[in-house]
């Protein structure tokens, strides 16, 4: 039997392996969910030095921009090289009805943590309704009213 190899078609599959772990490795990996009246980013940033972290909010465009160096002597001899460098970005667009003013953020452990408050004009509120005490039975309305039914 014979067998059908393509050369081109097997650089395709390796490159789009490699581009593929490229693309993996280069992502930051987050978690987002709501708890009570604000939401919660968390996103890895492992490596990462904390002064180069920067969180910006530009017209509800929320970017996280972080920078990993590379950590070698010259005389280095690498065998295995797969942790990134570089500068890395991450934009959310984030709909109405956020705090944007006053995120607060902290870094631990190699993981941002994001807090956005709901803002006031979007938290779900109760409306009371207001009713008068006094109520009068259907047909027994004053006598003026019961007149101008009648004419």
């Amino acid at each position: 039997m014979a067998t059908y190899w393509d050369p081109f078609q097997e650089m395709d599959r390796l490159f789009s392996s490699f581009a593929s772990n490229a693309r993996q490795s280069g992502t930051l990996p987050m978690d987002l969910f709501r708890s009570g009246d604000h939401y919660v980013l968390s996103m890895d940033l492992p490596g990462v030095d904390p002064g180069t972290i920067d969180v910006s909010v530009e017209d509800r465009t929320l970017t996280v921009r972080a920078e990993r160096t590379q950590r070698s002597s010259d005389d280095a001899q690498w065998l295995v090289r797969e942790r990134p460098t570089g500068t890395f970005a991450r934009q959310l667009t984030v709909g109405r009805g956020l705090a944007l003013d006053k995120i607060s953020a902290s870094y631990t452990d190699g993981v941002l943590s994001l807090t956005v408050p709901v803002s006031e004009e979007a938290r779900p509120r109760k409306i009371e309704v207001a009713h008068s005490s006094g109520t009068t039975p259907i047909g027994q309305g004053s006598a003026e009213s019961r007149q101008t039914i009648e004419s």
